[in-house]
């Protein structure tokens, strides 16, 4: 069973070495909960994004919830929401303080620029791991694909892309548990 302290220190980790947000948290979170400390499955992992890209608030703040929730209860969620966020608010007290004596500095601003593409590497990563988790084939990549689609070309709101996603998830489960009853 996990320790609050081990909880803490793993989110405190993630959050501290974490540069560009909650999906650039994901490599970082999968190798320490699922490869490293073999608290969650793969696929119970991948099922806690979808879960937390879903919910209202930050992702990491709510994979937090739910990965801490599942080791330890109420406590266990508090350990590790504690852990994942105690050190990116120290920082972002830290800049808000120098944020007016760094503005316009030219070296501060090439770091920034630098970062970027690594972010989208770790951003890129999770994506590619848990669609191999969830089994997104060359047949089947079109429904993520349709799904940007419609966000990004047509205006679609997310929700609604989202429920009609669950929506025919359930029914697709539906019919193929019945088509597996019904075979002789």
């Amino acid at each position: 069973m996990a320790r609050y302290c081990d909880i803490f220190w793993s989110f405190f980790k993630i959050g501290t070495f974490t540069v560009g947000g909650g999906y650039a948290m994901l490599p970082l979170m999968q190798r320490e909960l699922v490869d490293r400390r073999r608290w969650l499955s793969p696929e119970y992992f991948a099922d806690c994004v979808a879960l937390s890209q879903a919910m209202p608030g930050v992702l990491a703040v709510n994979m937090a919830t739910m990965v801490g929730y599942h080791l330890r209860g109420i406590r266990g969620a508090a350990a590790a929401i504690v852990g994942n966020i105690l050190m990116p608010i120290v920082f972002i007290l830290a800049l808000a303080i120098l944020f007016r004596t760094m503005q316009g500095n030219t070296y501060v601003e090439r770091i920034f620029l630098g970062l970027r593409p690594a972010v989208v590497a770790l951003i890129a990563v999770p994506v590619f791991n848990m669609a191999r988790t969830a089994h997104v084939r060359w047949s089947n990549a079109w429904i993520p694909l349709l799904a940007a689609l419609l966000v990004w070309l047509l205006g679609v709101s997310p929700l609604w892309v989202v429920l009609a996603a669950a929506t025919l998830g359930w029914l697709h489960g539906v019919l193929s548990k019945h088509n597996k009853t019904t075979k002789p």
